[in-house]
């Protein structure tokens, strides 16, 4: 069966091109110029030059294909240019969606995320369920990437035969950029965590991930969305078990939030004005305030979900940015 993949040089789309080959589909990837394509290393996919909103780049190699896994999309909590996120997360999604009605294309798996999902004021499990409005987004990622929902939506009702699944945080190796997931890693590896704030995030290996989105086509209900998730961890818990794997000290100082958003905000008017990034970006402190977690229940039953210990994920993550000079010795 040939699949066509978009996002493959990144972290999930490279893991869900392994798992992709493994199940033995022949896979075609679009990926942009100049992207790192160290994530296709290995593999024997089939590589498209292109760009989502030129569907003229990738229009023809898109036919005869199966299946679509789109999973690229424009992640950053600091964006110094906000329309270039809503041109990638967006309007490349109704492009390839548009793309994929034409060539008929029998089963869609869009990638979104629990971002552009509805949170529980009280800090409880969110579902697939959970009511949620635009207004309720914070930054331009998660406003971009329920912008994008909405417009999946829009292409379901014209036939096209879509599944929505919606990882939480993933974790695990080749997080190439990184992610700001495995910045948090990162930067306890690098003893950049001085204190942390009280939060919490739904974690899943990224494994797991990558084998949901193939569950997905091959079980999902079309027009149905998947949370693929796994364990709900406190911040402080995730430092915890990172201390227990790598012997270093976690953070023991928490900070209330006024304080990360304050310098937040001040870091990001500095990298606005000056360039660069900011060390901690506004949108990331504000995420904060708000507990993310939610229940995979629904992918655990209807597709079969994998649930990997996280601790085995986070291992995996620790030792791969050592491995790959992320950390100095």
């Amino acid at each position: 069966m040939k699949a066509f993949l978009t996002g493959a040089s990144g972290f999930v789309g490279g893991h869900v091109l392994r798992v992709l080959e493994d199940c033995g589909r022949e896979v075609v990837c679009l990926v942009r110029p100049g992207s790192d394509r160290r994530n296709l290393e290995g593999t024997s996919a089939r590589v498209v030059v292109g760009d989502l909103v030129e569907p003229n780049s990738f229009r023809a190699e898109l036919d005869g294909c199966r299946e679509l896994y789109h999973c690229a999309a424009d992640y950053r909590l600091y964006v110094p240019r906000p329309e270039t996120m809503y041109q990638a997360n967006v309007e490349g999604t109704r492009r390839i969606l548009e793309a994929a009605g034409q060539a008929h294309v029998e089963r869609v798996v869009y990638t979104s995320s629990v971002g552009a999902l509805g949170l529980r004021a009280d800090g409880g499990l969110a579902d697939e369920q959970t009511p949620v409005a635009l207004d309720d987004m914070v930054g331009h990622y998660k406003r971009s990437k329920f912008l994008a929902e909405r417009v999946v939506e829009q292409w379901a009702e014209r036939g096209v035969p879509i599944v929505v699944v919606n990882p939480s945080t993933p974790v695990g190796e080749a997080d190439l950029k990184p992610t700001p997931t495995g910045r948090i890693i990162l930067d306890f590896l690098q003893r950049r965590t001085p204190a942390y704030v009280e939060t919490g995030l739904n974690l899943i290996d990224v494994r797991d991930v990558a084998v949901g989105h193939v569950l997905a086509a091959e079980r999902g209900r079309i027009g149905q969305k998947y949370i693929l998730g796994h364990e709900n961890l406190s911040l402080a818990a995730i430092f915890a078990a990172l201390s227990s794997l790598t012997g270093l000290a976690a953070p023991k100082i928490k900070l209330p939030h006024v304080i990360p958003i304050a310098f937040a905000g001040l870091d990001t008017a500095r990298a606005r004005l000056f360039g660069g990034e900011p060390r901690v970006a506004l949108d990331a402190a504000r995420l904060a305030r708000h507990k993310m977690y939610f229940s995979a229940d629904k992918a655990v039953r209807e597709l079969g979900l994998p649930q990997t210990p996280i601790r085995e994920a986070l291992a995996r993550a620790v030792d791969w940015f050592r491995a790959h000079g992320y950390v100095a010795r």
